[in-house]
């Protein structure tokens, strides 16, 4: 018998398609509330709290009465064509001959938090994922067409939008302040039995659970830094509220561990100052702008420990810095160790993520880091997206380069030397699309859009939005050979 451990999704399925929502395994109290806006908007309100548990003889009950109207039911129903093989046409005619098309129909459901009172809802990305129709349904049983804002399988957060009066919000409190040990509670639909709350105590923070590896593309990184909790969750909460003894949203239901596919013990939750950020992003820009610090970090492990001669397991590892990135233009150095983002010690990958994701593009940040001998440092690194910019583009603004179907780096000082260039940007990945049907490869150098020289991928990216009708590349390939490219947009 196979007793290993599984970590699962949160959402229920059914019908006949075999797919699954779920995974395997890879201030102080007094503070008055304040509002945040969004587009002159209410979203939700967002409060501190000092993170002590509830007061001697006290209940969860005014916790899950500010809670269970702002947790919905999020249903959903998939349409799937499949083609059913014709061995006899395929061995006269070929491969894909002769088949017939057919229609497979399946259903599902998860949780929701209501987040604003214009109908913005956050739920988990493999809730809704591949949904043809979803359905949300309210604690009073009202029910409503929702659509999708946006989604990111890196956090596995996605942000829905119903049109339905007098909402009522989540508050949102501050998951930097939660304390292992702090009372906790899980908001959300279980085997389709609505408004279901459970308690719980938080186990551990910034937990890896290599849950969203393989569920994401090489271009995007998955950030894994979950609030463990034992309150008792099972299928159908997915994208539920973990609420602190207020009420305060502290973080979105996600997984579980398990042998069984029900709870046995371990809950997990993505942070709300992450999926705040996340939220946000897909609101203002359509998509999220992730910020990159252009290091390869690790886990300190013991092996690790001995073979620097670091005098602790403390911190972050640096096992490289990759050339012109952030960290590169600061100044900082492989085998350095990092132990501070800002104020907050880190002492995982996880937990260093996890600062990094609250943060765009642009943004500058401090680090404390540990020296090869020894001495802490701090530098002030400027945050770049994958493609080493500072700016923030919008999803619109995207389209262009994402149809391309590749991503772009600046070049290095030596590259321009080696390739005797003082312009262009290299192609870093290729995926499908119009470059890729050009013929071009991974390293390929764009030297000109239109005749206009290329400094920088910021160019590059404004050139490809205003363009209209066409373009004309020019290109140079890693052994210098010029060439042509011209497709239209």
């Amino acid at each position: 018998m196979n007793n290993s451990l599984k970590y699962l999704g949160l959402g229920i399925v059914g019908g006949m398609i075999p797919f699954a929502f779920g995974f395997l395994l890879s201030h102080q109290a007094d503070t008055p509330l304040s509002e945040q806006v969004i587009d002159g908007n209410r979203l939700a309100k967002t409060v501190s709290y000092n993170g002590m548990p509830p007061a001697e003889g006290a209940s969860f009950v005014e916790a899950s009465e500010n809670t269970i109207n702002s947790v919905v039911h999020v249903t959903t129903k998939v349409v799937r064509t499949q083609v059913q093989r014709d061995p006899f046409y395929e061995f006269f005619y070929g491969p894909g001959t002769g088949g017939r098309e057919f229609k497979q129909y399946g259903s599902g459901s998860g949780s929701g938090v209501i987040v604003s009172s214009e109908g913005y809802i956050v739920t988990n990305n493999h809730v809704i994922q591949d949904a043809s129709e979803i359905e949300v349904i309210l604690n009073d049983n009202s029910k409503y067409t929702a659509t999708v804002i946006g989604t990111d399988p890196s956090t596995d957060i996605a942000v829905l939008k119903i049109d339905a009066p007098e909402l009522k919000p989540i508050a949102i409190g501050n998951s930097d302040d939660l304390r292992v040990g702090e009372w906790v509670l899980a908001v959300g639909n279980p085997f389709n039995l609505t408004s279901t709350v459970t308690a719980g105590i938080v186990s551990a923070k910034a937990r890896n659970i290599n849950l969203l590896s393989d569920r994401t593309s090489n271009s995007n990184v998955p950030i894994e830094s979950f609030i463990q909790t034992d309150a008792a969750v099972n299928p159908g909460n997915s994208g539920g509220a973990l609420v602190n003894t207020r009420g305060e949203l502290i973080g979105i239901n996600t997984a579980i561990a398990s042998q069984t596919g029900s709870y046995t013990g371990y809950s997990f939750a993505v942070p709300v100052n992450l999926v705040n950020k996340v939220m946000r992003d897909i609101i203002d820009f359509g998509i999220v702008q992730r910020a990159y610090l252009g290091v390869q970090i690790s886990d300190i492990s013991q092996e690790i420990k001995e073979k620097n001669k670091l005098p602790s397991t403390r911190g972050v590892f640096v096992s490289a810095v990759t050339e012109d990135g952030g960290a590169d233009k600061a100044g900082v150095k492989k085998n350095w160790v990092i132990l501070k983002v800002g104020s907050r010690e880190v002492n995982s990958v996880a937990s260093l993520q996890e600062e990094i994701g609250k943060r765009r593009p642009g943004d500058k940040v401090n680090l404390t880091l540990r020296t090869e001998d020894g001495t802490e440092v701090i530098k002030e690194i400027l945050l770049r997206s994958a493609d080493g910019e500072t700016v923030l583009k919008s999803k619109e603004e995207m389209s262009k380069t994402t149809a391309l179907g590749g991503t772009f780096a600046e070049l290095t000082a030596k590259e321009k030397k080696e390739l005797n260039i003082s312009y262009g940007v290299k192609l870093k990945t290729l995926e499908p699309g119009k470059l890729k049907s050009s013929g071009l490869t991974e390293g390929d150098i764009v030297t000109k859009i239109n005749q206009t020289q290329i400094e920088s991928v910021e160019q590059l990216t404004r050139i490809l939005n205003s363009s209209k009708g066409g373009v004309l590349l020019e290109i140079l390939s890693e052994s210098g050979k010029k060439e042509y490219v011209g497709f239209g947009l």
